[in-house]
This record gives C-alpha cells, structure tokens and sequence, in this order.
C-alpha cells in the first residue's frame, strides 16, 4: 500500500510530466510561476521520500526526523539558484556588496536548521560581534525543512531589498509554494513553530548584518567623498571613465572572523619604470602575453570574467560551484547548508580583506603602467575593472571559496563548471562559453586567477598573492567550531 508521500508523489509526478524540465525563471509569466509550483511539489515529496542514516526509516510529513541530515539539499540549491538570479537582478549589486549577501544568506541556511544537525554546532559566539541567536524549544518538534525555507524567505526579501519587481515575486512565488508543499500533512503546531524559528533566526542575523558598514552599500558604490590618491604608480581612471573608484571604503567593513581584520597587508613591488626591475617585468609580462592569445586563453578569460552586469559577479561563480558540488554528491540538507555558509563567509571576508589592500596601496592597473612606460596605444583583451589592482579580487575570493569547499569534499574532488554553459556567445570576443573540467577547487581557483592576467588587467604579483591571501582567509573559516 502507498503511503502518504508515496501516494502524493504519484500524483504530483503525473501532473507534471510536461513540467518536469522547466525552472521558474525571473520573467515568466504569473501563470507559469504557479504552473511552477507543482515543480516544487515534486521537489519536496523527493525530499521527504529521503531515508534517516540513522536508522534507515522512511520519513514522512507526519513522523519528521530531528535530524536536518534527513532532508535531501535539493531544497537548499532552489535557494542558492534564486540568489544569484537575485544579484543579476538588483541594481548596485557589485562584487564585494554580492559577497557580503551571499556570505549572511549562507549563515542563515546554516543556523536555521543547525539545531537539528546532531553533530553541528551554532556560529553564535564565535563569529565577529554575533554573541547569540533565538534558540528552539525544549521537547518541542521541529520541521526543519520548514525552518530552512522560512528563513531563506526572510533574508531573500530583506538582503536583496532593491531587486526589481520580477525578483521580489519569484522571491514570494519559490517561498509560498515549497511552504504549501512542506505543511502537507505536518502538525499546524509543528509548521507554525518551524516557520517562526527559521524567520527568528533569519531577522536576528539580519540585524546584526546591519552594524557590519556595508548595509545598503549598493547605494554608494562610488562615494564622491572619496579623494583618489595622486602618487607614482597609483591607481588613475581607466578606459572605463570612473573617476572614483569602486567601494573604497569597503576594507573597513566588519569581517565575519575577527582575525581576518588584522590580516598583514603583503606589499605590492617597488613602483619602477626601469626594464631591468621586476615591477617592469610584471607589466611587460602582461603586454605581452596580451597581444598572442590563443582562442583557449580568450575562452578563460571571459568564463571568469563575471561581469556585474551580464553575469552573478565573481562571488557569485563561487558560489554556484558550491551548487555543483551539493548536486554532484547529492548531500543532504545539513550538508548543502554548512557548504554554503562556508562558502558565503569565505567570499564575504576575501572582498573585506582584499579591497583593505587595494586601497592601502592604490596599485596601478597595467593599462596605466602599459600605455605610459611601454605602448601608448595598448588597450587590455578585457576592460579593466574601476579600483585599484592589487591584490586580486578573483584569486583571493576563488581560493578562499576552493578552501573551504576542499574542506567538505576534499582535495581531489573532480568536477564541470557549467555556470555559463547557454549565455551563446561573446560576439565581440568571438569567444563561446564552453563547459571546463577541473581535478579540483584548487585549479578551478588558479585558473580564475589566471584568467585575469590573460584578460590584460592583473599583474602575476596580484594573483599570486591573493591566492595566498585566499588560502589564509580560507584556512579561518575551516577553523571555526562546526562540529561538537
């Protein structure tokens, strides 16, 4: 005999044989937003059919498990799919205002179901300035794939406040349907405590976020106040035309890991325009590699360009590579949360601690170095980005990220990042957007780093030390107290 879940999913399947392959999109219509949710339906009964490790019992709406390992993550990356649709999709979100909401939508995924991870604990108390958060009830039953969706529902509308009308409804349609789907058969008591928990835990968060210095910073990407530096070798405005640089304030901004505030400042090379110095060196490697790229090369470059307003920015990439690795193994819920709260920290604090240095040193852009001391005329493969270029931004957030995703699924961990594969194709670079393989996170972050150099925008000296510096900011993610 079919049992509750058994016999919804039977139903739910046969509704959706034609749906099956679609994904509710940003812009589609209202009509297929709701047509979704028997997509989403079909997800949750998945979910649910998941087995307990512990003791190989199915779970069902009516006997949830007090484990959160008991849920599958597709629930999780429905989420993490929508936020990165959500910075695409909200003005002003650049790269290190991105990082900074993907880094609390990861930790709220985590401490809204870290109760029920038996071996898990809470960040609380050890992360920078966040001494406690809402507890659950004791002897009281929790659903935590309810806790889970109510808490992404909650920041998704409140960390993403400017997203365009479309966004805001696909952020309410994702959340009303998986919240429906959920409650099927579930206690009311047991989804009105689940539901409240999530969103305790999310709002707590979200008000701390507020005492960080990068609240609402997509509204002051380009501060006027800021006075550019004028000296030999700073930074001047590139083919880009900004006068002002980008965030350069953002290296004050609270870090989650308070040692990651008191990181050195590695020093960029002497500023010199004699050929025989190794600064010359740097930038005539550049150039030169610049003007003979092969297609592959131009093929790496724009993959990891990640531009603001065409893609779901650097951080972003990173965090999709989170995506494919939860999918690929098929983790479970608990799983698919720790990664991406380790995943969010990581490039939340690599763009603090970066963007610290760029502005402690103003480091030139090899455009300005290249047209003033080698070739008038040069103009980079890419544009370069408007802030300074050292460090790296991309290979120190690509190396932290690989960090902390090496720690859940190890060193060796093959994979295909697939993030761009349907974007067509670049027709000014006449470059395709092709799948690439990689043997592990650490390459896939070495190459992003590379890309940049390729690109004709970043020194060897900027991505080497980022992906050291990335390494290290990595490193003290890994070493919070996750476990008991």
């Amino acid at each position: 005999m079919l049992n509750f879940v058994q016999h919804r999913t039977f139903l739910v399947l046969n509704k959706v044989k034609v749906l099956r392959r679609m994904k509710p999109t940003l812009h589609a219509p209202t009509t297929l937003l709701k047509r979704s949710k028997w997509v989403v339906l079909a997800l949750v009964t998945t979910i649910y059919s998941c087995r307990d490790s512990n003791n190989g019992e199915p779970v069902t709406p009516t006997n949830p498990s007090k484990s959160a390992n008991t849920f599958l993550g597709d629930l999780a990356t429905k989420w993490a799919d929508l936020d990165l649709k959500l910075i695409r999709n909200s003005a002003g979100f650049t790269p290190p205002v991105a990082a900074r909401a993907l880094g609390y939508s990861g930790l709220v995924m985590y401490e809204s179901i870290v109760a029920g991870i038996p071996e898990n604990q809470s960040l609380a108390g050890q992360l920078n300035g966040l001494k406690d958060l809402p507890k659950i009830e004791a002897n009281k039953e929790y659903n935590w794939a309810i806790s889970f969706n109510a808490g992404q529902w909650f920041i998704a509308k409140n960390i993403w406040p400017n997203a365009n009308e479309a966004a805001k409804k696909s952020v309410d349609s994702l959340g009303t349907a998986l919240r429906d789907a959920l409650k099927m058969g579930t206690d009311a008591d047991v989804v009105t405590r689940s539901e409240a928990y999530g969103e305790a835990v999310a709002k707590a968060i979200f008000e701390w976020s507020k005492t960080d210095g990068g609240h609402e910073g997509f509204n002051r990407n380009f501060p006027t106040t800021y006075k550019v530096p004028v000296c030999a070798g700073c930074w001047q405005p590139t083919e880009n035309g900004r006068q002002i640089p980008l965030q350069p304030f953002w290296g004050r901004n609270r870090t989650f890991i308070a040692s990651n505030a008191t990181l050195p400042m590695p020093p960029p090379l002497p500023v010199s325009t004699q050929i025989t110095s190794d600064y010359f060196k740097q930038y005539m490697a550049v150039y030169q590699k610049n003007i003979k790229l092969t297609q592959e090369e131009k093929e790496i470059a724009v993959w990891w360009a990640d531009d603001p307003s065409e893609t779901f920015t650097p951080p972003g990439h990173s965090f999709n590579l989170a995506t494919i690795a939860i999918r690929s193994t098929n983790a479970n819920l608990a799983k698919a949360a720790e990664t991406y709260a380790r995943t969010g920290l990581a490039v939340s604090d690599a763009f603090v601690v970066c963007w610290k240095c760029k502005y402690s040193f103003n480091n030139e852009r090899p455009y300005t170095f290249v047209r003033r001391a080698i070739n008038p005329s040069w103009i980079p493969f890419w544009p370069a980005p408007p802030f300074p270029g050292y460090t790296s931004g991309h290979a120190t957030q690509s190396s932290a990220s690989a960090t902390v995703l090496e720690s859940l699924y190890g060193t060796n961990f093959a994979f295909v990042d697939n993030s761009h594969v349907g974007r067509g194709r670049d027709t000014k670079r006449n470059v395709d957007f092709k799948a690439r393989s990689f043997k592990s996170f650490r390459e896939a972050a070495e190459e992003s780093a590379y890309s940049r150099f390729l690109g004709g925008i970043h020194t060897a000296q900027d991505n080497d030390t980022g992906l050291v510096e990335g390494r290290k900011i990595g490193a003290t993610i890994n070493a919070l107290k996750w476990k008991k």
